[in-house]
């Protein structure tokens, strides 16, 4: 009997919209968890009109039925945690009674955004565009095995002892490496902050393992919830422009203490084109003004940074291996409505390397910075599709396009999301009927 769960993670660089479909899904799971990233994973929710951006806090708390925890592998900053709540409360969301977070998360603290800050701004680094939140030194200090966990954060003696030794230690890095010109961080002043916000995280704190494996074993279903897209995956994306975490479909095990064997299905969410925010290679990136046109018409700007975003045509070998090393079982397509006026598509369906080509994404970026693309271009449909949720009142060639996708891409199409709200979505009845087995 196939497991009650589902992942639902990014095919790219994130900003696919997986806040939506998860927001979608989420009516009937029993609770969603975030099992990876922090807060610079902005995922946006519209529900009637009304707008939810969540950064830490997993898209389900806004279903009423549904609890929403964020997972061990999770880098949690304890002030942006509770101003996020604080803006739910505000919004009427029962937070307090539904939301959990795992006592075995790391938590980021103000060091970790001024080395992060530091480092991006030395003359000479290897600038990778990141956020500077503080995510990746968090997740350095994990895995270095000197990080402070939130089970940690709560015991005050603790956190006061961990507080000194690393404010003395990174003062000394960042003076060191960056220049002296960099503020020195006070640790009094940290652990009073700190120590003050432990108190307010402390009630939602759990072993969220054993409430997740709880939850599996008295017949409920649960979702899990990427963050940022495949690409950024610190192993299998476009190395070292990456995340600091495994945004893959593997990380939904490590990143909530729930066994892989518990994996039932892999929902992959792709736009209908492909974006990327910040630095790295992007093989199908569009330089002129349509690059402009589709930035317009998608509102192609980071729910977070509120950065511009790269816009592009959709690479099919990309989304090939993508779906490969999710194991991806169905696609979704967001944003189908924004080339509504193109009069025909591109899409990437090959490369040449060197004069060779090929449809293998090189695990190098300076492969991928030589990669030309090679097109196959579609027609276009030249109608409206938003607001259409029935596959077969689609326009013949908006049809064409989605299976050209799926044949192409190694996984089927089974949601394709034609504007932003909750109800401009459309099921097809294959996938409807993989979630009512999920839920039997």
């Amino acid at each position: 009997m196939r497991a009650k769960t589902a992942v639902v993670l990014g095919a790219q660089w994130g900003d696919e919209g997986k806040g939506k479909i998860v927001d979608v899904l989420s009516e009937r799971f029993s609770a969603v968890a975030r099992y990876a990233g922090g807060h610079n994973a902005g995922h946006t929710v519209i529900i009637g009109g009304q707008k939810f951006v969540l950064q830490l806090i997993p898209c389900g708390v806004l279903r009423p039925t549904c609890k929403g925890i964020i997972g061990n592998g999770v880098v949690l900053d304890p002030i942006a945690f509770l101003s996020e709540v604080a803006k739910l409360r505000k919004l009427a969301v029962a937070v307090d009674e539904r939301l959990f977070v795992s006592n075995r998360a790391q938590v980021i603290l103000p060091y970790h955004r001024m080395i992060e800050l530091a480092a991006e701004r030395a003359p000479g680094r290897q600038k990778i565009g990141t956020t500077s939140k503080g995510i990746g030194p968090a997740y350095e200090d994990k895995m270095s095995r000197s990080g402070l966990r939130v089970v940690d954060l709560l015991q005050p003696v603790l956190l006061k002892t961990h507080i000194e030794a690393a404010c003395a230690e990174k003062n000394a890095i960042v003076r060191a490496l960056f220049g002296v010109g960099t503020v020195a961080l006070d640790p009094e002043k940290m652990f009073d902050e700190y120590a003050a916000a432990a108190e307010q995280v402390r009630p939602f704190v759990a072993d969220t393992g054993r409430l997740l494996n709880g939850i599996l074993a008295a017949g409920g279903s649960v979702m899990f919830e990427g963050a940022q897209g495949t690409m950024l995956d610190i192993d299998h994306g476009t190395y070292p422009f990456v995340t600091s975490s495994s945004a893959t479909a593997g990380g939904a095990a490590t990143g909530t203490g729930v066994g892989p064997t518990a994996i039932g299905t892999v929902i992959s969410v792709t736009k209908a084109y492909v974006t990327r925010v910040g630095e790295g290679p992007f093989p199908t990136e569009i330089h002129d003004e349509m690059g402009e046109e589709l930035r317009a018409r998608g509102n192609e700007y980071g729910a977070v940074t509120g950065r511009p975003r790269r816009c592009g045509w959709l690479d099919i070998p990309l989304l090939r291996y993508s779906n490969q090393v999710n194991g991806a079982e169905w696609l979704v397509v967001t944003k189908l409505d924004v080339l509504d006026e193109l009069a025909e598509i591109p899409i990437c369906v090959g490369y040449e390397i060197g004069g060779k080509v090929t449809d293998e994404v090189p695990a190098d970026v300076q492969g991928l910075e030589q990669i030309t693309p090679r097109y196959v271009r579609l027609k276009g449909w030249r109608e409206r599709t938003d607001g259409i949720t029935e596959f077969d009142k689609l326009p013949l060639a908006a049809q064409e396009y989605l299976r050209f996708q799926e044949r192409e891409s190694g996984a089927r199409i089974g949601m394709v999301s034609t504007g932003p709200d909750r109800e401009q979505t459309m099921v097809l009845d294959e996938f409807r009927s993989a979630l009512d087995e999920i839920h039997r």
